[in-house]
């Protein structure tokens, strides 16, 4: 059973031999970590699971430390006699590693690269070894995957607790946003504040249903640490009624460090979030679907025939005669859960009409984008997809002539060419649309023969 769940922080400072005096900026978290260790030396947890950012993290699989043990110190944060040896829960690990790959999801022992403890783990472990140690410990890492993901393994994890009769204590870890003051490390950005305002909302209240709803462009803005965490933390506890503790909020470094303790109740049906929040985004998408305009419904035909087929759809009839008679060179774009799942498109028009330039790139989006992996049937309910129809491209003299949310940009040299469409998410200035076109074409911007030209699009959405 779970005995215990905290969410907590990780400031290396925090610990008196990294600080040597600069912790007492931060009295309140060190206060709350004092409190939090109680709780959990009184729930007395025979293992202890650490959710760590700072864990082995792969972009789509979730690493399970494995082995026997393992050793970890401060040194990188000048302090190596802050010292940790730790016996892991190697059955509990195993287990879970073999109901993952039962389960067809990523994740397990089999890619741990990385024996080390991280400081994701040691800072909470400092403050918990002060007052219990009667543990053994899981460890696990992030990934790029999907914030659905994330809580679905925190579902395996419980799982697996229920299923070996464990007490055991949950730690969510993960610092707040990282730019909340102009002197701070990473300077101010007005999303820091806002995450943090937001963040403790959602995990003080206990509405776990609330972290599916953060943009991914607002949690980069944000330069977030542990929401990933959080959300594996609120899978764990899917199904149980909780009563949240908020012991403390700071920033007085510019990183937001949040503590919140939760108790366990008991079970609670109304708390499954993950269902409720799947229910919700398949009757979206559903909407999306019988809703958009033809574009759009020609794009989600053609990524759908592709993808259960292995062959473009047929030009259909019923189309609009101007999908029929125009040419131009068209985007589809692919999003799964808020996240990136693919995107191929052309600059130019290479099909007889703009129908068969969508069909084309619908099926090439789900199955030939070389960033991802081909989009699988099981899929096809979760996919956001959108067109951009392209207008003639333009020479332009100078950046100038630029604006992120009108124009996209192409720039050519020496050969090379790379694209960025405009009003794309996390891009906000021109420097940065013109900095990932060149990456995107291998271009250095900064080449004194770049060539930029600048055009318009309709989104159909």
């Amino acid at each position: 059973m779970i005995v215990k769940a905290i969410m907590v922080p990780h400031p290396p400072i925090a610990l008196p031999e990294v600080g040597h005096g600069e912790e007492a900026g931060m009295q309140a978290t060190l206060d709350a970590y004092a409190e939090t260790a109680k709780q959990i030396a009184q729930a007395k947890p025979d293992t202890v699971i650490v959710l760590s950012p700072h864990a082995l993290m792969y972009r789509d699989w979730f690493n399970v430390s494995g082995g026997k043990e393992a050793y970890g110190d401060m040194g990188g944060f000048g302090a190596p006699a802050a010292a940790f040896e730790k016996e892991y829960d190697e059955e509990f690990t195993q287990t879970l590693s073999e109901r993952l790959y039962e389960a067809g999801f990523p994740g397990g022992t089999e890619y741990d690269r990385e024996k080390q403890l991280d400081h994701g783990t040691m800072v909470p472990l400092y403050f918990l070894d002060k007052q219990y140690r009667d543990y053994r410990l899981v460890r696990i890492g992030l990934s790029g995957l999907p914030l659905a993901m994330h809580y679905e393994l925190g579902m395996y994890i419980a799982e697996t607790v229920e299923k070996l009769g464990r007490r055991a204590a949950v730690i969510g870890s993960g610092d707040l946003a990282h730019c909340q003051k102009e002197e701070g490390p990473y300077g101010y950005r007005p999303e820091g504040p806002a995450y943090d305002e937001r963040i403790m909302k959602t995990m003080g209240s206990a509405d776990f249903g609330e972290l599916f709803s953060y943009a991914p462009d607002f949690l980069e803005k944000a330069m977030e640490c542990g929401h990933r965490s959080f959300a594996i933390m609120a899978g764990i506890l899917d199904g149980l009624a909780v009563q949240a503790q908020v012991l403390s909020h700071e920033a007085p470094f510019g990183v937001g460090y949040g503590i919140v303790s939760y108790d366990i109740l008991g079970r609670d049906e109304n708390r499954h979030f993950l269902a409720q929040y799947e229910q919700e985004e398949k009757e979206r998408i559903r909407r999306i679907k019988e809703n958009g305009d033809a574009y759009v419904r020609l794009a989600y035909r053609a990524v759908e025939h592709a993808v259960l087929t292995g062959h473009p759809l047929a030009l259909p009839e019923g189309l609009p005669e101007e999908m029929l008679k125009n040419r131009a060179g068209a985007f589809v774009s692919i999003h799964k859960q808020g996240e990136l799942r693919g995107c191929i498109g052309t600059i130019a028009p290479v099909q007889n009409s703009l129908a068969e330039e969508i069909i084309e790139n619908g099926a090439s989006a789900c199955s030939r984008d070389p960033r991802f992996d081909p989009v699988a049937e099981e899929e096809l309910d979760w996919l956001e997809i959108s067109v951009d129809v392209l207008g003639e491209p333009e020479v332009i003299q100078d950046a100038s002539q630029l604006d992120v949310r009108k124009y996209g940009v192409i720039c050519t040299c020496r050969g090379r060419k790379g694209l960025l469409l405009p009003d794309l998410d996390g891009v906000d200035t021109v420097e940065q649309q013109i900095s990932i076109a060149c990456s995107k074409g291998r271009i250095d911007p900064d080449d004194e023969d770049l060539v930029l030209e600048r055009f318009e699009v309709v989104r159909h959405a």
